[in-house]
């Protein structure tokens, strides 16, 4: 079947038209109104008649009054010219000052150590912009699902998209609790680990994460047997924190355990170095004030060391 190339006539074309000389009974003063020739006003109620099928209007040379027809159209089409008129409105109001609901997709991990802060003193600066986190550790598509932009650990940000550091580099460490060492020895190669309790992670792919290190042959990974699997870095540290056995987290989500002596890290000259947390989003030409103003945030809190971006597509 031959395909149509031609563009249908909306239905809202000469709706405004129609308004004005509705409102005025007057066809010169719609032309006024909307800045056009009184012929140009004619012609396009003259369409909109011929789309509709029926006159609109009673013309003579002393007056213009509605039919039945124009009236039961101006009572449906009048409030809904105006609440199209409000969305347009509504639009450009978003589109030209940071005003809305910015949704963000991040891992659980990121939600205390680094973007409570950052969202508190930012919705004191712009409390016309309702921020909403979706924690999760899925590696969503975040045009597809809603999302203004997401954060995640570098490694895993998408080539073609824009992306902010949040974060300097940090390690995987490997940590358990002294509880746990001091029953079941201390690792000193990354061999020994196989006849460790290796608590592991699963990927939002389903895939069980293998152990990453750097040694002298450069870096290596390494799938371990182990009692225990969840699939965020939080739990995993939860469960070392209770001697269930050995994780490897980024460092600055132990770094409360270390710090309070819950936790002990081991293998710390063959920890590996990972880009760090970055805020990605699709595409510069798609930002939105809301969005622009947290970048910007992002950057005035992190300072030069963490907020560099980068376009990686």
């Amino acid at each position: 079947m031959k395909q149509n190339f031609t563009i249908r006539q909306g239905a809202v074309d000469g709706v405004e038209v129609f308004l004005s000389v509705a409102r005025h009974r007057n066809f010169r003063r719609a032309a006024a109104e909307l800045g056009v020739t009184p012929s140009a006003v004619s012609q396009s109620i003259r369409t909109l008649e011929a789309r509709i099928g029926a006159a609109l209007f009673l013309r003579t040379t002393r007056s213009v009054g509605l039919t039945e027809v124009g009236e039961a159209f101006l009572e449906r089409a009048g409030p809904a010219f105006e609440q199209l008129v409000a969305a347009g409105e509504i639009a450009r109001d978003l589109g030209q000052r940071p005003s809305g609901r910015l949704r963000l997709s991040v891992p659980r991990a990121a939600v205390p150590l680094l973007l409570e802060p950052l969202v508190a003193s930012f919705c004191q600066a712009y409390p016309d912009i309702e921020v909403e986190l979706s924690a999760s550790e899925e590696l969503v598509d975040i045009a597809a699902a809603g999302f203004d932009a997401g954060v995640r650990l570098g490694q895993f940000v998408a080539a073609d998209m824009v992306a902010v550091r949040l974060t300097p580099p940090f390690r995987l460490v490997v940590v358990a609790s002294p509880a746990y060492l001091d029953r079941r020895g201390r690792p000193a190669r990354p061999e020994d680990l196989r006849g460790h309790a290796c608590l592991r992670l699963r990927r939002s792919g389903g895939a069980l994460a293998p152990w990453a290190f750097d040694d002298d042959n450069g870096a290596v990974e390494i799938d371990l047997p182990g009692p225990f699997i969840a699939n965020d870095y939080p739990t995993l540290v939860g469960a070392a924190v209770d001697g269930l056995g050995l994780a490897q987290v980024p460092a600055p989500v132990a770094a409360e355990g270390l710090g309070l002596g819950r936790l002990e890290a081991v293998l710390s000259d063959v920890a590996p170095t990972v880009p760090g947390l970055f805020l990605y989003y699709p595409s510069r030409r798609q930002v939105l004030p809301k969005l622009r103003a947290f970048i910007d945030h992002v950057k005035d809190r992190g300072g030069a060391e963490t907020g560099d971006t980068i376009y990686r597509g």
